[in-house]
């Protein structure tokens, strides 16, 4: 059975998804603000983490970067702000996902499952990219002096499905479909953002992408 944490100071919004998670079959923790959600997840290692942005005391981007540094646990922040900037900070913190308020909550339902539905690609052989060496059976990306670049898991798997393409592009919907599990209500910053953030642990000059490449109109490819 699959634990979920939820992070929300709106005590009616924080019951229903505890409600509706509940009858999900989940195991819930709930929690009104950052600093005790950090807390039940030291105690407990939830297997999903949805944070609030909007929060008393430590906010949910604080959140989200002291969970990542601690975890590769998915993290889906919900926020009331829909601008690109605060969605943007939140993936930025180490979020794999965000939903914008007000939210269906068989939406927000349908990505946690999603989420724990994301195996590793199927295929597995080592990723030469530069010095980089990129192991994803055992979930390392090592320079040659054993420097472990650490990729989270969901930029794995995004390098990971980029190389399994063979060199073809892939659109955003195939990525979101591929790396998150769904496309009918993804977000193309989604990926942008994440693409943005593998660059700059995979390229040696992130501005001038040697290896993951930007086809203008189509999506990406990874050039190997």
């Amino acid at each position: 059975m699959a634990r979920i944490l939820i992070i929300e100071d709106d005590d009616r919004i924080r019951e229903s998804l505890r409600l509706m998670f509940d009858g999900e079959g989940f195991e819930v923790d709930d929690a009104a603000t950052a600093e005790m959600g950090i807390e039940l997840f030291a105690a407990r290692r939830s297997d999903v983490v949805i944070v609030d942005i909007m929060l008393p005391g430590m906010n949910g981007i604080e959140a989200c970067r002291t969970l990542r540094s601690a975890s590769d646990v998915p993290i889906v922040v919900v926020s009331a702000r829909d601008d690109t900037t605060d969605i943007i900070a939140g993936l930025e913190a180490g979020a794999d996902d965000y939903v914008t308020k007000p939210f269906e909550p068989q939406e927000l339902l349908a990505r946690v499952r999603a989420h724990l539905r994301r195996r590793p690609a199927d295929q597995t052989k080592v990723i030469h990219l530069g010095d980089l060496t990129i192991t994803p059976d055992e979930g390392t990306a090592l320079l040659p002096d054993g420097t472990d670049v650490h990729l989270t898991a969901t930029e794995m798997r995004l390098v990971t499905e980029l190389a399994a393409a063979n060199g073809k592009v892939l659109s955003r919907e195939d990525v979101l479909e591929r790396v998150w599990g769904y496309d009918y209500f993804g977000d193309g910053r989604l990926v942008d953002v994440h693409i943005r953030r593998l660059r700059t642990k995979i390229e040696p000059d992130p501005a001038n992408p040697r290896f993951l490449q930007t086809v203008r109109g189509a999506g990406y490819k990874l050039v190997i």
